[in-house]
């Protein structure tokens, strides 16, 4: 009996997902920190605003309700200063969120010099009107 050769098993690739380019290296740029209650976005831009590199939760591999927690954010924020090889940056924070401490905490944690860290969350100066109350007859 003729042995038969063992199929290959080659794993699936999501089409959707290349490799990103290779990222430019910054000694200064700004961290913008984006906290909502489902999902912690870190974007790393150089001191004009053009973006260099960013990660989520959701792109570190989190799903669903994991990627509002603290670790998710944490993932997060080292996947995206990982490749920059920043050495100060101004961090700006945004949002609600769980995970915004613990991403302050990852950058800290790095090694990068942080000159200020500044909390831009949207505040309403008594915002929109409320919908009518509802009537009982």
């Amino acid at each position: 009996i003729k042995a038969m050769p063992r199929p290959r098993i080659v794993p699936r690739r999501n089409k959707r997902f290349r490799p990103r380019k290779n990222v430019r290296k910054i000694k200064k740029g700004v961290i913008h920190i984006q906290a909502s209650f489902n999902n912690t976005i870190i974007t790393v831009t150089d001191v004009q605003g053009q973006v260099v590199s960013w990660a989520s939760a959701g792109t570190s591999g989190f799903k669903r309700t994991r990627r509002g927690t603290p670790y998710a954010a944490q993932v997060a924020a080292v996947n995206a200063i990982r490749r920059v090889g920043m050495r100060r940056a101004k961090v700006m924070i945004k949002g609600p969120g769980l995970g915004r401490d613990a991403a302050l905490r990852a950058i800290y944690r790095s090694g990068i010099l942080l000159s200020f860290v500044r909390d831009v969350t949207p505040m309403p100066h008594n915002g929109c009107r409320p919908p009518k109350k509802r009537g009982f007859i």
